[in-house]
């Protein structure tokens, strides 16, 4: 059996456009020799849809699609198709699907049927699991079709299981002896090694071959890396594809094993879609994840978000600092030098390197600049609303600087329909070192699961990458600073960012208390600090722009806490909200 394994990004929602890459793939397969065709979990919807699952004329329109575009194009090709689909006896359930269509005809249903409600997940929103389970019988095989998390809860591999059931031991009861995921697996760091793990452990356990099919692209917060793979039977990596890219995953099932292949019929070794290059076989063992892959998975987010929601060009305040430089440099790589618009705003705090700095950074990517001092607006709001009196130097007017910026860039925004990307990464976000309507104006918040240290180590990465310098070396190496009133230094408010990183991801990611982390050696007064600080902002996190998910915990729909409350992690941490 010929088998094409679609690693495709889709738009949420957009059923006509992912029902045109669909069909293409389908008819390119088919004609090149492919006996079944695999498309990833939700494919037809993109995922996760959300909400959009609680229209009736939202799910009526899958199913005419299925039925009039899609059956069609199966006369000659088998499709394994991951959609919702509503149960047909009336009673109105939705299932998260795999559905197995060919002959013109859907001849079986696979449900999933662990469905997580967990993190960024809200399965059990808008899905029934899978009242049972068999085997798909594609070619005369008995196939195990699973869906994503089915194969997340072996109790031969994981210390702590999440749900009872385990759909693939059953489905190896019953006779299969392949095993298909399809996947919509969002990305965090290290995800692809741990997942890859799993499925090889699983692919050993049962001596069977896998072949898994995730999801690639950025669909709001969530990005899908792809990184689908072949294993044998004996859990051994036959090939993985690309992270963060479109690919076909062409293989041949023989002999009770899989092959992979980078064609098929008279096509021999070319791609079968346009434009995806022949890779042939990745070289060593494991997904080893680095700064490279944080910055591709930031690539994907920032191209897709823009691209999906139909903006073609971006503004970007430049401080001097280095996550505005950073998300300069990402917006370049991603959308081209002509298409990023660097704004300078100067106050009468801002030194003289800052400008000359951010000028630089400017001219190593290729982009426009626009300098608009904000000195002028700034005194007038000093004059109105200190009553003719001298500067207080105090909180009210270090953020008036904030959000007369703000109200620049938006109004480049609106007038040239530029995207505003915010600059602030999770470490002054998670204590909230950032001004609403001010610095926290925009579109889209790039950096805003990136804690400062790994915002240096992806500005220190960029420019060995190109050879050359681009974000320059004193923006790398300066002390860093709101630049708000005189002197000013991030250090006079927050501890060191290295220190300060490992408290947020102990207290964020691994959802550590006070005490705990405490016990671990940490100083009283500095956690209960940190700590504080944490909880008085969850009203910022709350209005900020969506940002981009590149850890296990990051700010959004993975972390929700209520905003009026009556429980802190401190007895005497308070709700008092300063803007």
């Amino acid at each position: 059996m010929k088998i094409a394994a679609a690693q495709i990004n889709p738009t949420v929602g957009d059923l006509q456009g992912n029902t045109r890459k669909i069909s293409t793939i389908i008819k390119q397969a088919g004609h090149a020799g492919a006996d079944l065709v695999i498309f990833p979990e939700m494919a037809l919807t993109g995922y996760p849809p959300r909400d959009l699952l609680l229209y009736g004329a939202f799910l009526d329109e899958v199913e005419r699609i299925v039925h009039s575009e899609i059956l069609p194009l199966t006369t000659g090709t088998a499709v394994l198709l991951g959609a919702p689909w509503r149960e047909e006896n009336g009673e109105g359930h939705l299932f998260n699907a795999a559905l197995l269509l060919t002959g013109g005809s859907i001849v079986s249903r696979h449900a999933k049927t662990l469905l997580p409600n967990y993190d960024v997940f809200d399965e059990r929103r808008y899905f029934v699991p899978a009242p049972s389970r068999r085997p798909a019988v594609i070619n005369g095989i008995n196939v195990a079709v699973t869906i994503c998390e089915d194969v997340w809860n072996d109790k031969d591999y994981w210390e702590r299981r999440l749900y009872p059931e385990d759909p693939v031991e059953e489905l190896f009861a019953q006779g299969a002896c392949l095993l298909i995921n399809i996947s919509a697996s969002p990305y965090h760091l290290g995800k692809a090694a741990k997942r890859e793990r799993m499925l090889c452990a699983m692919a050993r356990k049962y001596g069977a071959p896998l072949l898994y099919i995730n999801q690639v692209g950025g669909n709001d917060e969530l990005i899908f890396d792809g990184s689908s793979l072949l294993c044998s039977g004996g859990g051994r990596v036959l090939y993985r594809a690309e992270p963060f890219k479109e690919e076909i995953v062409c293989c041949e099932f023989a002999e009770g094993g899989l092959v992979p292949v980078t064609g098929f019929g008279e096509n021999g070794g070319k791609a079968m879609i346009p434009g995806l290059e022949d890779r042939g076989l990745p070289a060593g063992a494991g997904a080893e994840e680095g700064v490279d892959w944080i910055y591709g998975a930031l690539q994907t987010g920032l191209r897709d978000y823009l691209h999906k929601n139909e903006f073609s060009s971006v503004v970007i305040g430049l401080s001097g600092g280095i996550d505005s430089a950073v998300t300069a440099a990402l917006a370049v790589q991603t959308l081209g030098a002509e298409k990023v618009l660097g704004v300078l705003m100067p106050s009468r705090y801002s030194s003289h390197h800052s400008v000359q700095d951010s000028l630089a950074l400017a001219q190593n990517l290729g982009i426009k600049t626009r300098t608009i001092p904000i000195e002028d607006p700034f005194g007038s709001f000093l004059g109105l609303l200190n009553e003719g009196k001298g500067p207080h130097l105090d909180l009210a007017e270090e953020n008036i600087q904030a959000r007369i910026r703000g109200n620049i860039l938006m109004f480049i925004s609106n007038r040239e329909k530029r995207m505003v990307l915010t600059t602030g990464n999770k470490s002054e976000l998670a204590v909230g070192y950032c001004t609403l309507y001010g610095d926290m104006c925009g579109g889209l918040a790039v950096l805003a699961d990136v804690p400062k240290t790994m915002v240096y180590r992806l500005a220190v990465w960029i420019n060995e990458r190109a050879g050359r310098e681009i974000i320059p070396g004193n923006v790398i190496n300066k002390e860093p600073s709101a630049e708000l009133r005189p002197e000013q230094k991030d250090r006079d408010a927050l501890p060191p960012y290295e220190l300060l990183d490992r408290l947020l991801h102990l207290y964020i990611e691994e959802n550590r208390h006070v005490h705990e982390i405490v016990a671990l050696g940490y100083k009283r007064e500095l956690v209960e600090n940190i700590v504080g600080k944490i909880d008085r902002a969850e009203y910022k996190r709350f209005q900020a722009a969506p940002g981009l998910r590149v850890t296990t915990r990051a700010f959004g729909s993975g972390r929700r806490m209520p905003l009026a409350r009556g429980y802190f992690h401190l007895c005497q941490a308070s709700g008092k909200k300063n803007l």
